[in-house]
């Protein structure tokens, strides 16, 4: 398995992503198109950058300075109980209360009150565990 959020880990992110229709095809209804820094608490940037297009992964990597329309930040303990355990919605707002979770990029209180956008973002987490 490779590091999470390597450039391998985000490659494979991304196609489990564009293989869920519960998110990628989910996000493309609402043409939502993004650009997703992934990385540790602490840390001056994040590691990986997964790129959407209409709902679709098209570019995942290693991040390069990329500009972020979000930034999600969490201990490397705190993703890997997430990838194990899923996240629902009542997880979600505790991680984020608490400070599990950062946004250090985006808009938290804008995403959860739509639910096209949770649900997918929910989503995600059970998707990492594949990658």
């Amino acid at each position: 398995m490779a590091e999470l959020f390597s450039d391998e880990w985000m490659k494979s992110f991304a196609e489990q992503w564009n293989g869920e229709p519960e998110l990628s095809d989910a996000l493309a209804q609402i043409g939502f198109n993004s650009t997703i820094g992934y990385g540790f608490d602490g840390e001056a940037a994040p590691l990986g950058v997964l790129v959407v297009e209409n709902g679709k992964a098209s570019h995942a990597g290693a991040y390069n300075g990329e500009a972020l329309s979000w930034d999600l930040r969490a201990s490397a303990d705190n993703w890997q109980k997430w990838m194990d355990k899923g996240i629902g919605m009542m997880g979600l707002g505790v991680a984020y209360t608490t400070r599990k979770l950062k946004f250090n990029v985006g808009d938290y209180t804008a995403m959860v009150k739509d639910p096209r956008m949770a649900g997918p973002f929910i989503k995600s987490f059970s998707v990492m565990a594949r990658a």
